[in-house]
């Protein structure tokens, strides 16, 4: 729950409150606030599908990678924060992890893919909790040479070999590809007929090409779950170039990708301690400059409240899995909403992906 008392963001929990003060062009975290019990907020269907996931999932890109993230190598002591954040996340509820064939590439020098490590936590934990649940999440890379729907159901076979698993709950297409997308589209609806994965989706894609893969599955009954970009208070292209307001329509739910702008809004980095390896030559000390720290929980719970997303920060450790879970029961009032909204637009938006433009 969220009050405002003369002008102080008052976040309040079972443990205590997170106050933020706000000035011209700030939400500025004044005190940390810790809910380590499990969520008990329900969950929410993607799209027409009738796959139940989590308010709120995790990402897993940083899991094994070396080519933007974890300072270009990958250790042991990355290994077991990567499955504390598994772990954690399964403790506190949330259980939609999302993953992708290109994460943790081979062609990274030292990387380890992230679906062989995501398969590999969920393994050794089921041998704990035989139960357990996973709604796991992956993505087909739309790579040049990869032609026809043949392309997508093989590539799928390969993600289940890495994730040890027999299916999968979600499976996207990364991006559009150069040319072949309606072979992709048809790969998708042919992976679901096998029984390979229970729902469908895409990512990065803009309007014109939404509404064409809605159509073109709806065809053979099968309904568009999701469509992941690129959304966060501080990166709100979905609401201007039609992509959000399609989802709503069709009915599409939309993940949400870097909701916390890569770190940028948890206050970690500062212009004189900006990220490192790519990301340092996005999040310039000159933008840092622009930002106070929005606290993490709340910028996902303004996600939230724009209806139709589920934000999926990507958890490095379980420290950061176990903040994010504060996002949860809880909601912003309509002010605080509109509030944090204006304060962002005084913020000029980083750049994003190329490719949902088109």
């Amino acid at each position: 729950m969220a009050m405002q008392l003369n002008g102080v963001w008052c976040l309040h929990g079972q443990n205590g409150c997170q106050r933020m003060k706000h000035g011209k062009n700030v939400i500025r975290a004044v005190t940390s606030f810790q809910n380590n019990n499990a969520i008990s907020e329900g969950k929410v269907k993607l799209g027409g599908s009738d796959l139940e996931v989590t308010q709120l999932g995790i990402g897993a890109w940083s899991w094994g990678d070396t080519s933007y993230w974890n300072n270009f190598q990958w250790d042991d002591r990355k290994l077991k924060a990567a499955k504390e954040a598994f772990n954690t996340s399964l403790d506190t509820g949330i259980n939609f992890i999302d993953t992708a064939e290109v994460y943790g590439s081979s062609l990274s020098l030292g990387a380890i893919n992230s679906e062989t490590l995501l398969g590999r936590f969920i393994k050794e934990r089921k041998q704990k909790d035989p139960t357990l649940e996973v709604v796991v999440a992956t993505k087909f890379a739309a790579l040049p040479w990869r032609l026809g729907r043949e392309s997508v159901v093989k590539a799928l076979k390969d993600s289940l070999d890495r994730l040890g698993l027999s299916s999968v709950e979600l499976y996207q297409l990364h991006w559009p590809g150069v040319w072949g997308n309606e072979g992709y589209i048809d790969g998708l609806g042919d992976a679901v007929e096998k029984g390979l994965v229970k729902a469908v989706g895409v990512s990065n894609y803009s309007e014109k090409r939404l509404r064409s893969a809605y159509q073109q599955l709806k065809k053979r009954g099968i309904p568009l779950a999701s469509n992941q970009v690129n959304y966060s208070l501080i990166y709100r292209l979905p609401e201007e170039n039609g992509v959000k307001a399609t989802c709503d329509e069709l009915g599409i739910s939309l993940i949400a990708y870097s909701p916390i702008g890569q770190g940028s809004l948890t206050g970690k980095y500062t212009p004189e301690n900006p990220p490192s390896g790519p990301r340092g030559r996005i999040y310039t000390p000159e933008y840092l400059a622009q930002l106070q720290p929005l606290v993490k929980r709340v910028v996902l719970n303004w996600l939230i409240a724009q209806k139709n997303v589920v934000p999926i920060p990507g958890a490095k450790n379980g420290e950061q899995a176990a903040e994010f879970a504060g996002a949860l029961g809880w909601q912003l009032s309509n002010e605080e909403i509109e509030e944090m909204r204006s304060l962002a637009k005084a913020i000029k938006p980083i750049i994003g992906f190329p490719v949902e433009k088109f």
